[in-house]
Formats: structure tokens, sequence, C-alpha cells
């Protein structure tokens, strides 16, 4: 499949031919949905913790006579039903992550660079490159390209275009071999370098 390529200043530059299973893959949403989903539950940190009536300190013994003093029976102060008592259904530290297939994962990631390719949210330059690591010289840019919210992937985004971009919340620099599905639809355009392409046919070759 050949697709159009352009320079980082906007210009077009002739065409690429790229692979037809990283580009030409049919839509599944239930599978990008599942694949999402798990990427974001892989996310969550897992650390909340409260403390149920076993673990609150103190309670040894019976406050008062089960009977005789006209009140409800009680037999510990740490009673949920109680002042500084434990959590009813107190929350544990767990793991939200989920299982996905390799396999699934990377045909999810094709799915959605296909996705992208057919409605015209993927732009493909011969090579990203910024000459200082200044915020107005990548968002020059970026809107050569006419683009304002994007997702750039490179080969290697550290350098001058990690430092330029680290300060936008509408502009994102990544490597080629940290795409994940999360970044890839949460801008409305990705920009990807020749260079990362051919990274990714490698791993999908």
């Amino acid at each position: 499949m050949d697709l159009q390529l352009q320079s980082f200043d906007g210009k077009k530059a002739g065409n690429i031919t790229v692979s037809d299973v990283l580009f030409d893959r049919e839509y599944n949403e239930s599978l990008v949905h599942q694949v999402v989903t798990a990427y974001l539950a892989g996310a969550r940190s897992g650390t909340h913790a409260q403390k149920s009536r076993s673990d609150v300190s103190g309670g040894g013994r019976k406050p008062f006579a089960q009977k005789g003093s006209g009140r409800a029976r009680a037999g510990t102060i740490r009673s949920p039903l109680w002042r500084s008592g434990g959590k009813t259904f107190a929350a544990t530290t767990r793991d939200y992550s989920q299982k996905v297939n390799r396999k699934m994962y990377r045909s999810a990631l094709a799915v959605i660079l296909s996705e992208l390719r057919r409605n015209d949210a993927l732009i493909i330059v011969d090579k990203i490159e910024v000459d200082s690591p200044k915020t107005k010289d990548l968002l020059s840019k970026t809107e050569s390209l006419g683009v304002s919210n994007a997702l750039i992937v490179t080969e290697n985004a550290a350098g001058n275009l990690a430092l330029a971009s680290r300060n936008l919340y509408d502009i994102a620099a990544t490597d080629a071999a940290h795409i994940n599905p999360v970044a890839l639809l949460r801008f409305e355009k990705v920009v990807m370098s020749e260079d990362s392409i051919r990274k990714l046919e490698e791993s999908y070759a």
C-alpha cells in the first residue's frame, strides 16, 4: 500500500510503501475495547486500603453486659456502627491488571493504525527533527503540518523532541517501541516518521 509522504514542514515528499498488515486491517471494535480497557486497568495502582473491624486496634472486651443496660447488645467497640470503628466493606489492596495476549495487543494496535489511516488522522513524514529544545520551534513545525493536537511517533523520541514536547498538553512524543492504544486514540492526529514505521514493520514481520 502506498501512502502520501510529507516533510516535517508540511511539504509533499512523494509516496511511501507501507505494510498492509499494519495499515489495512478491518476495524474490530470489541478487540480495541478489550485492549484499551485492559491497558487502563493495568495503569491503576490499586494501593487503596481501609481498616475493617478486625484491623482497628482495641475492642478486645465486651463494652457492657449483654442484658440489663437497655441498650442494643454490643460485642466490641470497634464495630462499624460505633465511632472510631472499622469500615463495613473495607477496601483492600488489589491488582487490577487484566491478561491480554501479545497477539491481541499487537492486532489492536494495527487495527487502530488502520482506522487512523481511513479517517485521514495519520500523517507520515520523512523525518522528524527539532533543531532546538524549545517548545515554540516544535509548535512551528506542527503548525506547518496543520495539526494542533497530535501524537508524534519516531524511532527515538529522546533529545530535543522530548524536551520541546514535555510542556505541551495537546502535543506528545513517543518512541515506536512504546506506542500504546490509549495514546493513539487520545489525540486527533498521529504523526509518524518513516523510520518509526519501518521499526513497527520489523516487529510485525
